[in-house]
């Protein structure tokens, strides 16, 4: 795809798949201009960044609270939830789709950055993940806290907070890329570029005529290089948090 995007149009299918796939002779940047200055891609970037940075930041909160009452507090019912939770991880999307569809068409939320937040701030694997690091975490620790006087919120800032960084890394990223790759969602509830995400238009590019190799492979690469780039800056603490997690 990235060899593509530097092809002049005319070479974009000829050669690909092929052995001259590869092939960078007479490389051009045309494609990523026209993307950045007539494909919509610095629109579509933004709200992309917004939606995914908007999840990724509600959903820490939402989910990390969650798995900490989970598997901190005692109250009547949790072992229920938990069950719930865990029993809501094997729904697939496609099934809830079109009943979130009607009910945010009823509320009037359609086209909105809100439809493509609200639905996925509480998600029952970053809940799950969060309960199983939390149950590894040493009860030591809140009880220093508690003993040199700290409230329950000041111990959950300044005590679990920071030592649940590994695992808040991972359900980080994992977010991110789920919403950044997000598709079917964005196309069922958007019905133009204004709040689009890059999938939905990406995938508007594609059918625009006259159809535009270079501009396409162009804006793949360039949606793709975001999320990859925070991944491999933060892929340390991502493999800490799984494995702290997953040994629970």
């Amino acid at each position: 795809m990235a060899a593509g995007s530097l092809k002049p149009a005319g070479r974009v299918l000829a050669e690909a798949g092929g052995r001259h796939a590869l092939d960078l002779t007479g490389a051009t940047l045309a494609g990523y201009r026209t993307c950045l200055t007539h494909a919509g891609y610095l629109r579509a970037l933004g709200n992309s960044a917004l939606i995914s940075g908007a999840v990724v930041a509600l959903g820490l909160l939402v989910n990390g609270a969650a798995g900490y009452a989970l598997a901190r507090l005692a109250w009547p019912g949790r072992r229920l939830l938990l069950g719930l939770v865990v029993a809501v991880m094997v729904v697939p999307f496609e099934a809830i789709a079109v009943p979130l569809f009607y009910a945010a068409a009823r509320l009037g939320l359609r086209d909105t950055y809100l439809v493509q937040i609200l639905p996925f701030v509480a998600d029952a694997f970053s809940i799950y993940l969060f309960y199983s690091f939390f149950r590894g975490l040493p009860r030591e620790l809140e009880e220093a806290a508690y003993v040199d006087g700290a409230s329950t919120l000041r111990c959950l800032v300044e005590v679990v907070a920071p030592a649940s960084a590994p695992a808040a890394a991972t359900v980080a990223v994992l977010t991110l890329l789920g919403r950044w790759g997000s598709y079917l969602w964005p196309l069922l509830v958007t019905s133009g570029p204004r709040v689009r995400p890059l999938p939905v238009a990406l995938a508007t590019l594609y059918t625009l005529p006259p159809r535009d190799w270079g501009a396409i492979l162009a804006f793949g690469v360039l949606s793709a290089a975001p999320p990859l780039l925070l991944f491999l800056l933060f892929q340390r603490a991502f493999l800490r948090g799984a494995a702290a997690a997953g040994g629970q």
